[in-house]
């Protein structure tokens, strides 16, 4: 769910494991990867800055007494396929997931977890993802690593848990994705994948111009018109949509 008003995503999750290695597996590794912009991150500490022999005294503050971004994940439960409590141990920008018993090769576990974070508006510091509030106040957003990822077990290192510090990259695994995503009705969204609601979603008008640009290999079809767009942006819309989508085999869901 995005909070439009109060700039957060709340969000619930079912990541069902299947062990395709041959070793038996105590416990899961997930990927916190917001947590990058916590409070306590230590990201900050291997980045490099320089310290000007003199500066305007707004900028100083700015750059070294302004209060930290509260961002990083809220993780408000994780539980297991009967709905009991797992055992959990987060490490920075990663969560360890304890096992009651080992997972051995072939099978698979179910777990579900619920958290929410506050989204960084990522013009400023240049966020990877977050949003932008444009003059008339309404913000666009632009949205990835934004829920617990599972981390990757391979035939070389085990599970790949290094902490993700915000320059370097990190392998995912491949997955099948269903993502239902509720935005205010007057927002306009795209994700990975395939949207399964589009008739729902769509009013006929988009719908008509949808199935025109199915048929249109010379001009470009605007499914949404800027005009359209300015209207329906001098307003902010209290009602919700749900767009679902589904995405076979891909390492990662962003919208």
């Amino acid at each position: 769910v995005l909070d439009d008003q109060n700039e957060k995503i709340y969000g619930f999750e079912t990541i069902t494991y299947t062990n395709n290695s041959p070793d038996n597996l105590e416990y899961l590794w997930v990927q916190l990867d917001q947590n990058v912009r916590s409070k306590d991150s230590k990201s900050p500490l291997i980045q490099e800055r320089s310290v000007n022999p003199t500066d305007m005294a707004g900028s100083f503050v700015g750059q070294y007494m302004g209060v930290p971004f509260d961002g990083g994940f809220r993780i408000e439960e994780v539980k297991g396929p009967k709905g009991e409590n797992l055992p959990y141990t987060i490490n920075q920008t990663m969560m360890r997931v304890d096992l009651a018993k080992s997972l051995n090769p072939g099978d698979k576990f179910s777990f579900s977890i619920k958290w929410w974070y506050n989204i960084p508006e990522h013009t400023i510091d240049r966020a990877r993802s977050g949003y932008e509030t444009f003059d008339d106040g309404n913000r666009g957003y632009v949205i990835a690593q934004f829920f617990p990822r599972m981390a990757v077990y391979n035939d070389v290192e085990g599970w790949q848990n290094s902490q993700f510090w915000g320059r370097d990259e990190f392998a995912l695994p491949f997955g099948d994705y269903k993502v239902n995503i509720t935005v205010p009705s007057d927002h306009i969204l795209d994700g990975t994948g395939v949207l399964l609601n589009r008739k729902e979603i769509f009013s006929k008008e988009m719908m008509r111009r949808y199935e025109q640009a199915k048929r249109s290999y010379e001009k470009p079809v605007v499914i949404v018109t800027q005009e359209e767009a300015e209207e329906a942006s001098k307003s902010f819309s209290t009602a919700t949509r749900t767009w679902k989508f589904k995405a076979e085999n891909v390492r990662d869901f962003g919208f």
